[in-house]
């Protein structure tokens, strides 16, 4: 058995990584995700890399939310569905109606709204 008092994590070579790497990388940090089913990770860049894998995409998918880039770093499940609701209203707001709006077309063939 390896001495490792401060639960470092362990290296390529199985042994545990130096102490000032440790604190470099942030892995003494964790950064629980409620999206993922409350899975915690380790260090930031970790952290970071996690919004486009697989796991947290699914979590969005079963809350019935796209993963775009809105909510990246959006962590809690309320907070999700909530910026979700602002965002469907800004989409319906913004959305092209072409029976209020009208479009035309210059002679270089620009279209104007």
């Amino acid at each position: 058995p390896i001495y490792n008092p401060k639960g470092v994590p362990l290296g390529w070579d199985g042994k545990p990584i130096p102490y000032w790497l440790f604190k470099l990388h942030g892995l003494n940090h964790f950064y629980p995700c409620e999206i993922c089913g409350n899975e915690s990770y380790r260090g930031r860049r970790n952290f970071e890399t996690h919004f486009a894998e697989a796991k947290h995409s699914f979590g969005m998918k079963s809350l019935g939310i796209p993963n775009t880039k809105h909510f990246h770093g959006v962590t809690k499940i309320e907070d999700a569905q909530e910026l979700w609701e602002k965002l469907k209203g800004q989409l319906r707001h913004d959305q092209f109606d072409g029976t209020k709006d009208e479009e035309y077309e210059d002679s270089h063939g620009n279209v104007l709204s």
